[in-house]
């Protein structure tokens, strides 16, 4: 079977398995009618009621003119969904718009396909080189969307392209950005930290006040495809001037906008806008993230210094340490533009975790463990059972994200993009470094002593919300987003698995009895869990131009596997 074959079966029986699993379809004994054309497939069933399609089962079968049915073996998603597409209830231009993904996202694979090296190489590679590695959101179907990007973008710029690129760097007028940092930080010291002193000399050169400018690099990409164009008044005028291009080699990680230092890895991670869609939203760099940025930050920074659970667990916290922000000049002011022309100049300077590695230490993104073979080889180079370096890697994740949650009543977005595991010179799971913090951190609407005075006039970036919503941060990214994928490539049974899962939330409770209506509210063992469909929610959002990024709406609830789980003696 060719890459293309097998990633194209690949793709539909993972299209096939989400929107069952998501209750926008759903199968009578495995088999899917759409009028005329019906699907059967054999399946096993997982974790919060979810589908596990096998590629090789899936065959589509039609009615034949003279009435007999016609069945052959299926592997075309592109058909699947126009097929389904009348079922699903979605419109011509949605329909339009999810091919486009979905072509795109195939593409990707394949191409992706065709350069894998095996599982235990990967072990090898420093973490940013091993980002374009990786598979993509195990959920959302269509993942490598990029909407926006033509197949030289794709083929330059994507995690999956390993090509190293450089930031061009622009200065913009004072009054038209601003520059924030944490206290500890000023322009020039960042500037310093970035940019060696040659180039430094050489683009102030190019400025004839240097000091009138607020510098902040730029994506390649951007730069030509958004800043020439949008803000071609403001190049014209001197208020941009384009400085040229940083000596420093970056690779983009799996968010893409998000760039690592592979020259100097101790340098900081930059975050910068593009104005592609994908996965569900364009991926810019929203106003009040990057002004809030540095403030959540320093926040963060000094619960996490007080804390001894965070002190004795080694959890790291990638701060977004400072930022520019340049608002366009009449758009931003003017209400109902769509978000992605608004959001389309500026960056966040992200903390490295290099610095923070100990002697011998590895690091790789939480994603890693979905790759194929990559948790089966990451095991055996450990030396232990793979129970028992499972046991690590969910007591590596749970033990400080429960504390976040119900100590601080704060929780992130704890995705396999957000989180980084730090694994001991045996290989083992043993602390976990958190990231991507501003516009992915919620509180409780309970007023939490311990989280002390919290920054004013923030409630965007700090939204607050119920325990049973807060709750979900977890039970979707980790639980749900990583752990039950990971169920299906694990030796071990599911309810070992679970049970595992379970104990470390039984423990947490057993450990803290003070934050018992806290962990009543949260509930992470009750029998069900809101149901938030990310599929669904792209095809309803269809492709319309927005002026917010609409919240994700509930359809009904999943059965808990924690709930059912057996409790250890």
């Amino acid at each position: 079977m060719n890459a293309w074959t097998r990633c194209s079966s690949e793709l539909l029986a993972k299209l096939i398995s989400q929107f069952c699993t998501e209750g926008l379809l759903e199968p009578v004994e495995n088999r899917l009618e759409f009028g005329a054309v019906s699907y059967l497939f054999e399946a096993t069933r997982g974790g919060f009621g979810s589908w596990r399609v096998d590629p090789a089962s899936i065959r589509r079968t039609t009615a034949g003119i003279l009435g007999n049915d016609e069945s052959e073996p299926a592997t075309d998603p592109i058909q699947f969904f126009v097929d389904a597409a009348d079922v699903l209830g979605v419109d011509g231009s949605t329909v339009a718009g999810y091919v486009a993904e979905l072509t795109s996202t195939l593409a990707a694979d394949v191409r992706m396909a065709e350069t894998a090296v095996p599982a235990a190489d990967l072990l090898e590679l420093h973490h940013s080189r091993l980002e374009g590695h990786l598979t993509g959101h195990p959920l959302l179907v269509a993942n490598k969307g990029r909407l926006g990007f033509s197949a030289a973008d794709s083929a330059q710029y994507a995690p999956e392209a390993r090509t190293p690129l450089h930031l061009v760097w622009l200065a913009v007028r004072r009054g038209l950005a601003e520059f924030r940092g944490t206290p500890d930080l000023s322009e020039h010291s960042v500037i310093a930290r970035e940019l060696d002193r040659a180039t430094v000399s050489a683009f102030r050169t190019r400025l004839d006040d240097p000091d009138a400018y607020v510098w902040l690099p730029c994506h390649p990409w951007q730069l030509d495809h958004v800043v020439r164009t949008q803000w071609a008044r403001e190049l014209a005028t001197g208020e941009i001037v384009v400085l040229g291009e940083s000596p420093d080699e970056y690779l983009p990680t799996q968010s893409i906008r998000t760039v690592v230092n592979l020259s100097r890895p101790d340098r900081y991670q930059v975050k910068l806008p593009l104005k592609i869609l994908n996965t569900a939203v364009y991926r810019g760099t929203p106003e009040h993230c990057t002004l809030a940025a540095p403030m959540i930050t320093q926040w963060l920074r000094g619960l996490w210094s007080r804390d001894d659970v965070f002190r004795t667990l080694g959890t790291e916290l990638l701060g977004e340490v400072a930022s520019v922000t340049v608002p366009h000049p009449q758009l931003s002011t003017h209400p109902g533009i769509p978000y992605q022309w608004t959001e389309t100049l500026g960056c966040i300077w992200r903390d490295p975790v290099d610095p923070r590695l100990r002697d011998g230490e590895t690091v790789w993104p939480l994603a890693a463990v979905l790759h194929p073979g990559f948790t089966e080889a990451a095991v055996a180079r450990s030396g232990a059972d793979p129970q028992t370096w499972l046991a690590h890697l969910v007591a590596t994740l749970l033990r400080p994200l429960l504390h976040l949650l119900h100590h601080y009543g704060i929780t992130v977005n704890p995705h396999g993009e957000n989180l980084a595991v730090i694994c001991t010179p045996e290989g083992l799971p043993t602390r976990l470094v958190i990231k991507d913090l501003v516009d992915d951190i919620n509180l409780s609407t309970t007023p939490i002593v311990a989280r002390g005075p919290e920054p004013d006039s923030h409630t965007r970036v700090l939204p607050r919300k119920p325990w049973p919503i807060l709750r979900q941060y977890i039970v979707d990214a980790l639980l749900l987003g990583v752990l039950n994928p990971l169920t299906a490539q694990s030796p071990i049974p599911d309810k070992t698995f679970w049970g595992m899962v379970r104990a470390e939330v039984d423990l947490y409770s057993r450990t803290n009895p003070q934050h018992a209506d806290r962990l009543n509210a949260t509930a992470l063992t009750g029998p069900s869990f809101l149901r938030y469909p990310l599929n669904g929610y792209r095809l309803t959002l269809g492709y319309a131009d927005l002026d917010t990024r609409p919240p994700i709406p509930t359809t009904g609830t999943v059965p808990n596997p924690l709930h059912t789980a057996p409790r250890p003696h």
